[in-house]
């Protein structure tokens, strides 16, 4: 298995980060059918092969991320696409 585990600077109020979150949320569940829950300001998704959360902080996001073994040799890609989306949401 792999981990993912990135903290992402942001500026937003917490209602408008809540609510980029939930695009790239539907966004996840649109492209790979990723079932997404809210929990707090916690949201988990999971899928075969995937499991992980995007933790909401009034400065910050932490997404963290469990790659299942095939997956796993993906990890590079996959992390360097949700960097890509998290400059392209939460970057000024």
């Amino acid at each position: 298995m792999a981990d993912i585990d990135i903290h992402h600077p942001h500026s937003m109020p917490m209602p408008k980060a809540r609510k980029a979150i939930e695009e790239v949320a539907r966004k996840l569940d649109e492209r790979f059918g990723m079932a997404c829950t809210w929990d707090g300001d916690c949201l988990s998704f999971e899928r075969s092969g995937v499991d992980g959360r995007i933790e909401l902080a009034p400065e910050e996001l932490h997404v963290t991320a469990k790659l299942g073994f095939l997956l796993s040799a993906m990890q590079g890609p996959i992390e360097s696409e949700i960097r890509r989306v998290l400059a392209e949401k939460f970057d000024a």
